[in-house]
């Protein structure tokens, strides 16, 4: 064999990413502790509740560098529960999955499964306080039941879609480069439906602007879901707005956010306010409060939400917390804090409370 053809059988073996600087990361969140439920169904009920500050997650993103500016990305994310080890979702990577390219001047495409801007632009841009104090408890549900949105575990489970638990299957995703702090974009979700293109589809577009102590963001969400399960076909919208302010170690922020559910006119609106202290490096305390309303088809129903919790930042990545959540409902109604996701979970009255001391980390 001559020197030349080994060394183009060894040029064969060196992998193709040695011809371009590429990166993977391994990533996780681990959330879990004892929360106290004051009344499912007339009961009280400690119990063992995880992906409740964090979702359990373990995930892959990759880049690689294309030249002049260029990456191809792609992001694999399972959703797992601490409890018994099983996959949450339905599948290995249902939490997140897609691929796509990013230019530092032109923006990111992307096309999987993955968030619209009702997370994009109001939680992950900074503008929601109870991911920042509390986790899952503190988003929205309420005694809204007869929202009865399609797929939903309680008819009403985080109904403005800002905690996340909604991704877009089968969607196209464009997100702006920042311009001055000013960031925007587009999502559209195909429903697969042969002969008909917009059947089963999502449309959502969203913007954000950050620039030192201030931030803002606004989106718009509109998912279209075909008959199933005895439920006929309908679609639901949602539109939100936020913003922050930091001052010193301190930092408030106010939620808007709304609902609506074609198929029977269910509808409803939701104001949160509230800030988060840190008196050191290790410390942070944080109250919130929350008024939801709905319309005439949930009986004019409404609930007052207030939360607290005290972290403790054991190192920059792990901290032990405290964390209440207490909620009153209208005269007639069933209270019902977010993630309580127990058989007859709703209380048997209009008022539920929680007492949750939790352990989260993330790598």
């Amino acid at each position: 064999m001559t020197k030349k053809t080994l060394l183009a059988l060894a040029a064969c073996t060196i992998p193709a990413a040695s011809f371009a600087q590429s990166s993977v990361t391994m990533f996780g969140l681990l959330d879990a502790g004892i929360s106290y439920v004051s009344n499912e169904g007339g009961h009280g009920n400690a119990k063992f509740d995880d992906n409740i500050f964090f979702p359990n997650l373990l995930g892959f993103e990759g880049k690689e560098d294309l030249g002049a500016g260029t990456h191809a990305i792609f992001r694999l994310v399972n959703q797992f529960s601490l409890a018994n080890g099983s996959m949450i979702g339905g599948g290995l990577f249902a939490r997140t999955a897609y691929v796509g390219l990013q230019n530092d001047r032109y923006g990111t495409l992307t096309l999987g499964n993955q968030y619209e801007f009702m997370v994009d632009a109001l939680a992950a841009s900074g503008n929601e306080i109870a991911q920042d104090l509390v986790g899952l408890y503190g988003f929205r549900n309420g005694p809204f039941d007869k929202l009865a949105l399609p797929n939903n575990p309680t008819g009403a489970f985080d109904w403005d879609r800002v905690a996340g638990s909604n991704r877009v299957a089968n969607s196209v995703k464009y997100t702006s480069a920042s311009l001055s702090g000013l960031t925007f974009g587009a999502l559209y979700g195909f429903g697969n439906v042969a002969g008909s293109v917009g059947a089963n589809n999502t449309v959502s577009v969203g913007a954000s602007y950050d620039n030192g102590p201030f931030g803002a963001g606004a989106a718009y969400t509109n998912q279209k879901y075909g008959a199933a399960d005895g439920m006929p076909a309908t679609s639901v919208r949602n539109w939100g707005a936020g913003a922050h302010y930091t001052l010193g170690t301190v930092t408030a922020k106010a939620l808007f956010t709304t609902v609506h559910n074609a198929w029977n006119g269910a509808g409803a609106w939701s104001a949160e306010a509230g800030a988060a202290w840190r008196p050191s490096p290790v410390w942070v305390v944080g109250a919130t409060y929350t008024y939801m309303k709905g319309n005439d088809t949930l009986d004019n129903a409404h609930a007052h939400q207030i939360m607290a919790a005290v972290q403790y930042w054991l190192s920059k990545r792990t901290m032990v917390y405290v964390a209440g959540v207490h909620q009153r409902a209208s005269h007639g109604s069933n209270a019902q804090i977010n993630g309580v996701m127990d058989a007859d979970g709703a209380a048997s009255g209009t008022v539920q409370s929680i007492a949750r001391v939790g352990f989260s980390t993330r790598f």
